[in-house]
């Protein structure tokens, strides 16, 4: 992988920046890596600012849906790799216009399939969810040979783009990976998404919502135990197989948001019971999966995976980036 030509789709969102930050840190790496996204309202392009000045990096604005666009990058750049990071992921904004889910989702993937198979020897890593799994209450934890079962608009596009690149392994003999992965968290994150909302919530003393009774449960990774299992796989001499990532940390949603509470007010040197008051209920939305969890145990003992971040202090180190961000966003007025 260090020598490689890479295109990294959807860079500008939280988890490809992320990746991007990791790949550029590495000074064993010698290849070129080419950060393609189309700058939606996931995007955050101070967080792919930074590598503007390494020689390494190149940022291309564009849709992954463009057919003609993303074949010229492949070819002019030579790439050796794709890595798959663009994709709409909110569940809400999936249930209100699923069109746009289809359109990223599913057609998206299905350009870069293309274009990939016409080159010879690009190996194409797929990011999916454990979401495509529906839920797991009756099933215990979800593993690489669950059955897929999505619930929502936003899983079944996952789904669907998941057996695509499937699809082009059988059908054309594409070298291709798929990982799938627990809820993601960490510094830079969509402040739509569930952790960001609260201590952004926080900052404000707004309330927030949580859905239903806050009984649903989440399996939490961090952001950069994440990118360490993906640079296991993509180092690795795997294709035509597919990789379950988690840190096995599942929580009751009501529990996660009271621990952000209970971690910003003792640093904060606050009142957490005034802080509990904030948290409001709200009808639970349709089609709502009660409970998501991942088995690792394959990508623990093929390629020796271990996240290194413990949940909570992970946390906190979360709530810092928001609170920093937030103090200097308030200092240039």
């Amino acid at each position: 992988m260090d020598e490689k030509n890479i295109l990294v789709t959807g860079g500008a969102g939280f988890i490809g920046a992320r990746f991007l930050h990791n790949l550029l840190e590495r000074e064993e790496f010698h290849g070129n890596v080419v950060c393609f996204d189309s700058l939606t309202y996931a995007a955050n392009v101070d967080l792919i600012e930074p590598f503007q000045k390494d020689s390494r990096y190149t940022f291309i604005e564009g849709d992954i849906c463009e057919k003609q666009k993303v074949r010229s990058v492949l070819s002019a750049y030579d790439i050796d790799m794709i890595i798959n990071f663009a994709a709409e992921t909110h569940v809400d904004r999936s249930i209100k216009n699923p069109k746009i889910f289809v359109k990223t989702n599913l057609y998206g993937t299905f350009r870069l399939l293309e274009a990939a198979r016409r080159k010879e020897g690009v190996h194409f890593h797929q990011i999916s969810t454990d979401e495509v799994f529906g839920s797991c209450e009756k099933a215990g934890l979800f593993s690489e040979k669950t059955p897929y079962d999505p619930q929502s608009p936003y899983s079944a596009t996952k789904a669907s783009a998941d057996h695509m690149v499937r699809s082009y392994m059988n059908t054309y003999g594409l070298k291709a990976t798929i990982s799938y992965c627990s809820n993601n968290f960490g510094p830079g994150q969509n402040k739509e998404k569930f952790i960001p909302k609260i201590i952004t919530s926080l900052l404000d003393k707004m309330p927030f919502p949580i859905y239903g009774h806050g009984e649903h449960i989440r399996d939490w990774l961090f952001v950069d135990d994440h990118i360490d299992a993906l640079f296991l796989i993509l180092n690795s001499d795997k294709t035509h197989d597919s990789y379950a990532i988690s840190a096995s940390n599942q929580m009751k949603n009501i529990d996660v948001a009271r621990l952000i509470v209970d971690l910003f007010c003792e640093k904060e040197g606050l009142d957490n019971e005034e802080y509990y008051s904030l948290i409001t209920y709200i009808k639970d939305r349709p089609g709502h999966d009660f409970c998501y969890g991942i088995d690792p145990s394959k990508i623990r003992k093929d390629l020796g995976f271990e996240p290194k971040h413990n949940f909570k202090e992970a946390l906190s180190k979360t709530i810092d980036w928001y609170k920093a961000t937030y103090e200097e966003a308030f200092s240039t007025f």
